[in-house]
């Protein structure tokens, strides 16, 4: 696997190493070893996978200490606009994100440590949506920022006044209106 670096420490994009030939393509899609080898050393606990519609735009969540997660995330079937949200008080990339396009064909996947926030968008008729966390699901520690909020500057590739969002999505603050619970002192690496 190849590790591409963003512009945010910690945040990166998984190049797979495919191979293919004429019954089709084969590649691992997690390796403890590599993972821990190229980007750091992390216990994945949980899987979860999601099925959306062309629109469907989910985020920008995460959970609150002391029940943070990372994230590695793909899509296995179709294309999404995937987000991670620098949400660490004092942080030089407070507010600022990184947006890579997870598809079917290109099989990229995305780290997203804890301290960020993290949303996609369905490109496609239909998405199926994989990802793996570092701590499991307490629904008590839910957080998130508007995946609408404009001042972060995100172009989800779609029209979002047109966005299917549930209901709790609509609720969540602007950027300006949070209050994080994480700050520049947060350690991404537990």
């Amino acid at each position: 696997m190849e590790v591409i670096k963003t512009e945010i420490e910690g945040v990166v994009i998984i190049e797979p190493r495919i191979f293919k030939d004429a019954r089709g393509y084969f590649f691992e899609s997690f390796s403890q070893r590599e993972f821990d080898e190229k980007v750091r050393h992390i216990d994945f606990c949980q899987d979860n996978e999601s099925m959306s519609s062309y629109g469907v735009m989910r985020g920008l969540h995460f959970q609150r200490p002391p029940f943070t997660q990372s994230k590695l995330v793909r899509c296995v079937k179709g294309a999404v606009l995937d987000v991670a949200v620098d949400i660490r008080k004092g942080s030089p990339t407070y507010g600022k994100h990184v947006a890579v396009e997870l598809t079917e064909d290109n099989h990229r996947q995305f780290f997203v440590p804890r301290g960020f926030a993290h949303g996609f968008a369905v490109l496609s008729k239909t998405a199926v949506f994989q990802y793996k966390c570092d701590n499991f699901y307490h629904p008590e520690a839910d957080g998130g920022i508007s995946i609408l909020d404009d001042s972060l500057g995100i172009d989800w590739h779609i029209p979002t006044d047109h966005a299917i969002l549930s209901e709790k999505d609509t609720k969540h603050d602007l950027l300006k209106d949070f209050d994080s619970p994480f700050d520049i002192n947060f350690n991404l690496y537990k």
